[in-house]
């Protein structure tokens, strides 16, 4: 009991600053979350905007798109149609997360208004290795996949990186980062794009 109480004398200090500073953390954290969402907004439609030049506004599809993420967890979609200055669409754009070789990677992803061929990708957020994975960020990668077919990707070790299909040529000495992107596209792309046949979003699909 005497050392209950010692314990106590010379802790409580310690045991209130921790409680007063985690609290403190937790009402910064409530009142920065709806700055940070919209920090994360901003830099989606900016990294968009890059890939669909012609979108001067994002719209959140109202219908549910749901797919199964590659850990075989089913996952709720946010799908955003990319419309023009005169209230055209002209694309659709969404994320798309997997695990990469050092970390999660997060993409942004558009294609056309006609869900035929890719756009493009941006990287959200990765903690690829530095000079090596870190190179999915790079043009001479991206640049594969703007008017890549909207369909299933093909990673190859070798080949003419400017030659716009299905094949994407790996990122040398990180294999295991392109083909992380590779995966992550296609296993949305695939999914999404034929939601939203079903939903009778774009063609060659049954309306529900």
């Amino acid at each position: 009991m005497l050392k209950i109480k010692h314990f106590i004398q010379q802790s409580w200090l310690l045991i209130v600053a921790s409680f007063f500073f985690g609290l403190l953390i937790a009402v910064t954290n409530a009142a920065l979350s709806p700055r940070i969402e919209q920090n994360k907004i901003n830099k989606r439609n900016r990294l968009v905007g890059v890939l669909l030049p012609e979108a001067k506004d994002f719209i959140l599809l109202d219908k549910e798109i749901e797919i199964e993420s590659l850990r075989g967890e089913k996952e709720k979609i946010e799908v955003f149609r990319a419309m023009s200055e005169e209230g055209e669409c002209v694309g659709w754009s969404f994320n798309a997360a997997g695990s990469g070789f050092a970390d999660k990677i997060e993409l942004v992803v558009a294609v056309d208004k006609d869900f035929e061929k890719l756009a493009g990708f941006n990287v959200l957020s990765s903690n690829e290795t530095p000079g090596f994975g870190d190179q999915i960020k790079y043009d001479y990668y991206r640049d594969q996949f703007a008017g890549a077919p909207a369909e299933e990707l093909k990673l190859v070790t070798s080949g003419d990186p400017k030659k716009i299909d299905a094949e994407i040529v790996a990122i040398s000495g990180a294999t295991v980062s392109s083909e992380a992107v590779v995966e992550i596209i296609n296993n949305f792309l695939t999914q999404i794009k034929e939601q939203m046949q079903k939903k009778g979003l774009i063609g060659n699909g049954k309306q529900e």
